[in-house]
Parts: C-alpha cells; structure tokens; sequence
C-alpha cells in the first residue's frame, strides 16, 4: 500500500544515483569504522571499571597491618597463592569473612603461601562461601601447589559447597591456620 509504495519509490531513488562501486565503498567503511570503534577511550573506561571485561572495579584493600602486607582485592596478595573462584573482599567480605547472606563451607581446600613480611609460609585453609549466585567480580586462578583431584584436599578445581544449606557458590576466602613447619 502507502508504505510499500514509499519503499519502491526510495530503492529506484538509490538504485539510479548510486552504483555498486560506490555502495561497496559505503559498506567497506562502514566496516572499517566499526572495527575501530572498539579502541576508542570510551571502550578502555568501560572495561576498567567492568571486572567482567577485564578492571578489577574495586578499590584497594589494604590491610593496614605491616605484617599482612598487600591488597585483599587484588590476585596477587600473598594468601591467594592457591586460590580459585571469585575473592570475598571484592564480594562484600574480607579475604577471610564471607559476605551477609552467605555461609562458609566446613570443607576446604588447602595450600602454603609464603608471607613477604617475614619471609615464613603460612598453612592456608581457602573455604567457599555459598548461599548466592557466583559474585562475578575479582576472579584469581592462582595453581601455586594445586594438585590432581586423586588429592581433592589439596586440589582447588571442585565446588566445595557441599555440607552447607545450598550448594550454590558465590565467593572464597582464605584463612591463615597456622605457620607452615620447615623443610
């Protein structure tokens, strides 16, 4: 009807200006623009600030204490040595509490970190938090130590929510247990 007469009447339009060079020369830099769109410094912005897109989005959390050096919302703080999951301290909690709403699972893995303030390893117990959806921010993959799952005690690949109300997992801390001994 009206709309399809509109149409006809503006594909004849284009179809007599426009040749197929010059609508190929149209597309190509459509093309091109969208693949520079990405590097532009909205983009840079948008993925510091979207732990999803690689920024963490949480700031610093340092723990004030010169003998537990290091930020709690960053991987590479020494008690995260063998940690795998999202951490608690950018979840609401702390690098040993979990977040309100969740439980701490009684089953855990373990792993030796070594503290750079005293330069002594520490036996870490690294306990899931579960109860809520995965938190999704600050994820570490840290394998320092891991071992196959013929020793799930030490191995950091299995969902240690079991023996909790829900086996749902949102986050994971790590307790410092004791000193490690010496070799």
């Amino acid at each position: 009807m009206a709309i399809d007469k509109i149409t006809e009447a503006l594909t004849r339009r284009v179809a007599k200006t426009t040749s197929r060079r010059s609508m190929l020369t149209l597309i190509g830099g459509a093309i091109t623009g969208a693949a520079a769109f990405p590097v532009l410094p909205v983009s840079r912005a948008y993925a510091a600030a979207n732990p999803a897109h690689g920024g963490g989005g949480v700031a610093p959390q340092p723990t004030g204490n010169p003998q537990d050096p290091g930020d709690q919302a960053s991987c590479d703080y020494w008690r995260y040595c063998a940690i795998d999951g999202y951490l608690c301290s950018c979840c609401g909690g702390t690098a040993s509490t979990c977040p309100p709403g969740t439980e701490m699972s009684p089953i855990t893995w373990i792993g030796t970190c070594l503290n750079p303030a005293d330069n002594r390893s520490y036996i870490i117990s690294y306990n899931d938090c579960c109860g809520k959806s995965s938190c999704g921010r600050c994820l570490c993959n840290r394998n320092e130590g891991d071992r196959p799952v013929v020793r799930p005690q030490e191995n950091n690949d299995i969902n240690w929510c079991l023996g909790t109300s829900s086996a749902i997992y949102n986050c994971s801390t790590a307790v410092i247990l004791g000193v490690a001994l010496e070799k």
